[in-house]
């Protein structure tokens, strides 16, 4: 599973563009996972969004997540869901999950993220790594040194989600992470396929140059 390029879509910051809509835009910049996320959505409307962008992703190779409703993730055949600390207990999920499922978990310190691992986690996000407006929910930001504590401590991929832009993103790969994952520095921006190119390429980059270091 590449995790380069991460993008979440919301329909809200997206300035109204369906999440079917995002997801083609995103997917054709380059990203290599798209997560539904919406926290007002029903149930039905939910589920017909995640067929479409089951079809989008599949047809570009990339990955399928849904934000934390595993039923939903089910039900429109995604690849895995994403948890938070308030949601389903990762062990719980992966029992209920189809195997291969992936499950994603997001973690605030070292504890949690080895919780994570332990209970069947395919990868860990830290968030927010920096204080970002797109979740109001999110916190204050937990900076890079516990990026780096977090890539020392567990074996499975460690995205960083929250206020990473064009001018931090390679920062945030040189600290450890495997790949971002965004919202506003894609979904917001007037050219989502330009924004979706210009990160992915970051992240190329940094992560080339991570290699090139003894």
């Amino acid at each position: 599973m590449k995790i380069d390029l991460y993008v979440i879509t919301d329909e809200v910051l997206s300035q109204g563009l369906p999440h079917a809509v995002i997801a083609q835009r995103a997917v054709d910049g380059g990203a290599d996972v798209i997560q539904l996320r919406d926290k007002h959505c029903p149930s039905r409307e939910l589920i017909r969004a995640g067929k479409e962008i089951r079809t989008i992703t599949r047809r570009a190779g990339a990955t399928f997540i849904v934000n934390d409703r595993l039923d939903v993730a089910l039900a429109c055949g995604a690849d895995g869901v994403h948890l938070g600390q308030g949601d389903m207990r990762c062990d719980t999920a992966r029992q209920l999950a189809p195997p291969a499922f992936i499950i994603g978990i997001s973690v605030g310190s070292v504890e949690e993220a080895v919780d994570a691992e332990r209970n069947g986690a395919d990868y860990v996000a830290l968030s927010p790594i920096f204080t970002t407006g797109s979740k109001s929910d999110a916190g204050p930001g937990h900076g890079l040194h516990l990026l780096k504590k977090i890539r020392s401590a567990v074996g499975i991929p460690v995205i960083a989600i929250g206020g990473i832009g064009p001018g931090n993103a390679g920062r945030v790969i040189d600290a450890g992470a495997d790949g971002i994952a965004v919202i506003s520095a894609v979904v917001s921006q007037p050219d989502i396929i330009a924004a979706a190119r210009g990160l992915a390429g970051i992240v190329a980059r940094a992560k080339e140059e991570r290699e090139r270091r003894p």
